[in-house]
């Protein structure tokens, strides 16, 4: 039987419609939901490679031991039962601190997971919680909570009014956006100028993004927080402020006074960002009709990522463009995170309420810096952690320093792995529990509907039945919850998995219901899960509307315009002005910084075929007058050595790089061995992570800090 199947795509955080055409239960083919209410029509490659994720033989699908003689395949039963015993062992021989958690980025596009995996954790009741937060957006987070009072009080562009969008560090032709769900985003931005507004991208290197841009602005890697202090520098100078009753004035006069240090001349030595040009950019900003200031990864993740998202927030709210239309807007999702009153409101957020073991680094939100997760298992004493259990990660090729925590994970006593892939972090564990893929599950976009350009709400029923004996990943967790409850009481563990009547559609079903477009909203929606089911293609709930100060999470409702607690980094951020001017480096040294492609999102991608066509992806891109200097060809082998490694990677030679920068992409590494990704493997290329530093962080927020990283590049020798 001929039909069509409607869901929206959990590759990236745009979350595009698909349509997928079904015949006697074979996939014939995806194309973009034309009628899908946010994205359009829209779809990228990575869309229909939902179908080699399902038929991918390297899947794996039942429990996995790894025994002396290798893996062997094991019942659901005896699996979960040996893990609750071993945790719980250990836990009560060493602490509850001794077992630590990762959860990877896949966590968060997969609703049953966050909201059982949440459950799984607060029954383990340790403080060593680390997930992909902390070498991504936590600056974004952080400042929310602390500028809102709440951390998913994040400030969403608001791309389809804007005149003016400057973005920095960032680069959404490849990630669909970031922080900023935004399907079709090349006809979104193109609409910008074909309504006399322009966008500007501010990048070491010319992106994808940037090259359509109406300009790009070369700047040198770690130096954005001047920039930005000088763009405000520009602003209060000449009287382009706007007043904000929502603001103290004190604060304000405060940040004027900080940035009378940084003047555009002075600035723009060090940041290589012409001192016209900051004028200009300033100027043009606040003169617009409407303006946004956007920065994402490449300015989240340097040693003053915090400060940076501060100094966004500020451009956008002393130009009047926070809160406003075409400026820096917040979502109402119909399961509201962040609302009073709501079902489903997450935690606010904490700040440094106590710290790593080893390194004293600070906690957010009840997490640690991932880059202290491998010093916290290598430094033994008290609190050392003995296992860890994570979730859809793969943070040997993700987080700093893979090599260092390729060495911790191969010395702990035991690991767990939710994971349906032999991967260069999974093979160290004991156990890997797979569970089922995104077709094969029901799905509601929990996270991104907090970040997304337009409110919309969709729910995508399972495509597949899952095969007999598989287990999705809320089920695994919400089994394990209860043998590990079992456990610590001395009872007997069942002989069957354990079964709840609870479910995440049950869950979320309450959260619509009980939300700002339920039965009891404002908005004439009666929304419910049986409203979403009738709706394949998705629910339109409008624009993103002005909603400050109700929606303010903080006690007077007012926005903190100059956290008290971020006044402490301003000395750091000071000095290291003073070393940037007298930075000089050699011929042969660089500042490495990442990229993004349009194929690629997590490194379990590289297992597709579809996504890996092209060519080679794994290169480091250099200038070509720095290559000359060092006597490098296009496409030779070159080795780049930093503080903690070394690596052997083609060059590929290339004007988007400023000079005295180099670029290679995340994710890539799979050439460790013990894994079983034959794609990944057959594009194994070599890891950025084994180059950036554990020790190199945000020093204030704990944030990873891996754009910048001093390298030496040398020709092998001959």
């Amino acid at each position: 039987m001929h039909q069509f199947h409607y869901r929206s795509c959990t590759l990236c955080e745009a979350m595009c419609g698909l349509q997928i055409e079904m015949s006697d239960g074979s996939i014939l083919g995806f194309k973009g939901d034309p009628e899908d209410k946010f994205s359009r029509g829209h779809i990228c490659p990575k869309g229909p490679e939902l179908k080699s994720l399902y038929l991918d033989p390297d899947r794996i699908k039942l429990p996995q031991k790894r025994t002396e003689s290798g893996w062997e395949t094991v019942s659901w039963v005896d699996a979960l039962s040996d893990i609750a015993t071993q945790l719980v062992g250990i836990q009560t021989k060493y602490g509850n601190d001794s077992v630590a958690i990762y959860n990877g980025n896949p966590t968060v596009h997969n609703y049953g997971s966050m909201l059982f995996g949440q459950r799984f954790a607060s029954r383990l009741k340790t403080k060593n919680n680390f997930s992909a937060t902390s070498v991504d957006q936590l600056p974004h987070q952080l400042l929310s909570y602390l500028m809102f009072g709440h951390q998913l009080l994040v400030p969403i562009p608001d791309i389809d009014h804007t005149d003016f969008f400057l973005i920095l560090g960032g680069n959404p032709f490849a990630s669909n956006g970031s922080l900023m769900s935004v399907p079709d985003v090349k006809k979104r931005l193109k609409a910008i100028q074909d309504r006399n507004g322009k966008y500007v991208v501010v990048d070491p290197r010319k992106s994808e993004t940037a090259s359509h841009a109406n300009e790009h602005i070369f700047i040198k890697p770690g130096t954005d927080a001047y920039f930005l202090l000088a763009l405000l520098h520009v602003l209060f100078a000449n009287k382009l402020t706007k007043p904000n009753s929502l603001i103290r004035n004190e604060d304000l006069q405060t940040i004027e006074n900080i940035t009378k240090d940084y003047s555009p001349e002075r600035v723009s030595k060090i940041t290589a960002v012409p001192t016209e040009t900051i004028q200009k950019i300033a100027t043009e900003f606040a003169n617009a009709e409407s303006g946004v200031c956007y920065g994402r990864v490449g300015v989240s993740t340097q040693e003053f990522g915090a400060v940076c998202q501060w100094l966004i927030n500020v451009i956008n709210i002393v130009t009047g463009n926070l809160d406003r239309k075409g400026g820096a807007m917040f979502t109402l999702p119909a399961v509201d995170l962040v609302g009073e009153g709501s079902v489903m409101r997450s935690n606010p957020g904490s700040f440094n309420t106590y710290q790593s073991r080893v390194r004293k680094l600070p906690e957010f939100s009840d997490e640690l810096p991932v880059a202290a997760l491998a010093e916290e298992i290598l430094t033994e004493g008290e609190g050392k952690i003995h296992a860890l259990v994570t979730s859809a990660g793969n943070p040997v090729l993700s987080t700093p320093n893979g090599t260092k925590l390729e060495k911790a994970l191969a010395s702990l006593d035991f690991m767990v792995c939710v994971d349906f892939y032999l991967n260069e972090t999974t093979k160290h564990a004991n156990y890997i529990l797979p569970p089922t893929s995104a077709l094969e599950h029901d799905h509601y976009d929990l996270i991104f509907n907090v970040f997304a350009v337009r409110n919309t709400a969709r729910y995508n029923t399972p495509l597949f039945p899952p095969e007999s004996g598989m287990l999705h990943d809320w089920e695994i967790f919400s089994d394990l919850t209860k043998r590990l409850e079992l456990t610590r009481s001395g009872k007997e563990l069942p002989k069957e998995v354990i079964k709840t009547k609870l479910t995440p559609a049950s869950i979320i079903d309450h959260a619509l219901k009980s939300g700002p477009y339920g039965n009891k909203g404002k908005r004439n929606v009666d929304m419910s899960l049986e409203l979403l089911k009738n709706s394949p293609h998705g629910v339109d709930l409008g624009p993103l509307q002005p909603s400050f100060p109700e929606r303010l999470y903080t006690e007077d409702k007012k926005i903190h315009l100059f956290p008290e607690i971020l006044k402490e980094d301003l000395p750091r951020l000071k000095n290291k002005f003073s070393e940037w001017e007298k930075f000089s480096s050699d011929k042969s040294q660089f500042l490495l910084i990442g990229r993004r492609h349009l194929r690629s999102n997590n490194s379990w991608m590289h297992n597709l075929p579809k996504l890996m066509t092209g060519k080679s992806r794994c290169t480091i891109m250099i200038h070509p007058e720095d290559a000359s200097t060092l006597g490098i060809s296009n496409d030779e082998e070159v080795i780049v050595e930093s503080s903690v490694g070394k690596i052997q990677i083609p060059a590929e030679i290339t004007d988007e790089l400023m000079k005295g920068v180099v670029s290679i992409p995340h994710g890539f590494g799979h050439n460790r061995g013990g894994t079983n990704q034959k794609v990944a493997t057959e594009f194994s290329g070599v890891s950025i992570n084994d180059l950036t530093d554990d020790q190199s962080i945000d020093e204030f927020s704990g944030n990873a800090a891996f754009s910048g990283v001093k390298v030496f590049i040398k020709k092998q020798k001959v």
